[in-house]
């Protein structure tokens, strides 16, 4: 190795050092598109318009061919269909007074994210789902519910979301995804190596801006109220993919676009 390749080696491992990144993120994962249109759609397939360049869809959906697929997975809390499953894990699960933790808006337990034995427990299970995502064609994956620790009974703390998150990263980089933040917009994503953000609803919070010091044109914003996606795509419509949806993100229902 020559002395220029070595020191070029060295300076990027310090740069993958200080922001968290893998060796396999900096190789191999694609990311999206800045400033594109794109679909937020978990309750079904649902066709879009050929403008729509990026595409979230949950894991266990078809991803629409020629776009850049974002996989959904629930990863601090889980979802009401998967409770047989989980129930056959119990240590694994949030407890308050003996009963499993729920976010009540969404009727989903939390998972149990407290100590660094079970994290990686749920993380084994997760990162298989994650594999799962990337064998089905998926360019990145969404890790749902990072700010769970707000409805935990102040039972999970901010550094358990950030410590299995960093897990979460991990795995997704193992598989060839890029992994998007989402929510919790006080936080700096990059230390765990997060790659882009999904932001719901940071135009009704004035939140936007953080994620754009922190990612940006890689932020995809998603509005559930016209006035909310209004003062958005005034402030960063050209900037940012911001979309208006139905809450329940329902297959058909109506959408906008700045």
């Amino acid at each position: 190795m020559t002395l220029g390749k070595m020191l070029a080696a060295l300076l990027l491992a310090a740069t993958m050092a200080v922001s968290g990144a893998s060796a396999t993120h900096a190789a191999e994962v694609d990311l999206p598109p800045g400033g594109k249109a794109f679909d937020y759609q978990l309750s079904g397939p649902d066709d879009v318009p050929k403008k729509v360049r990026i595409a979230v869809r949950d894991r266990e959906d078809p991803l629409l061919e020629g776009r850049y697929n974002v996989c959904y997975v629930n990863g601090f809390q889980i979802q009401p269909h998967e409770r047989k499953f989980w129930r056959k894990r119990p240590a694994l699960v949030l407890r308050y007074k003996g009963k499993p933790v729920v976010d009540e808006a969404w009727n989903e337990w939390l998972l149990d994210i407290r100590t660094a034995k079970k994290r990686k427990r749920i993380a084994r299970i997760i990162g298989r789902w994650t594999g799962g995502c990337a064998d089905d064609g998926f360019d990145a994956v969404e890790f749902d519910n990072l700010d769970s620790f707000y409805r935990g009974h102040g039972l999970i703390k901010k550094r358990h979301s950030r410590a299995h998150a960093r897990l979460l990263v991990k795995r997704a980089h193992r598989a060839g995804l890029a992994a998007a933040q989402k929510n919790w917009a006080e936080f700096d994503g990059r230390r765990v190596g997060y790659d882009f953000a999904i932001a719901e609803e940071c135009g009704r919070y004035r939140e936007c801006g953080r994620y754009v010091a922190t990612y940006g044109k890689r932020v995809l914003v998603v509005e559930y109220r016209r006035k909310d996606f209004k003062r958005a795509c005034k402030r960063w419509g050209d900037r940012l993919g911001i979309l208006l949806r139905d809450r329940q993100l329902k297959p058909g229902a109506k959408r906008r676009w700045c």
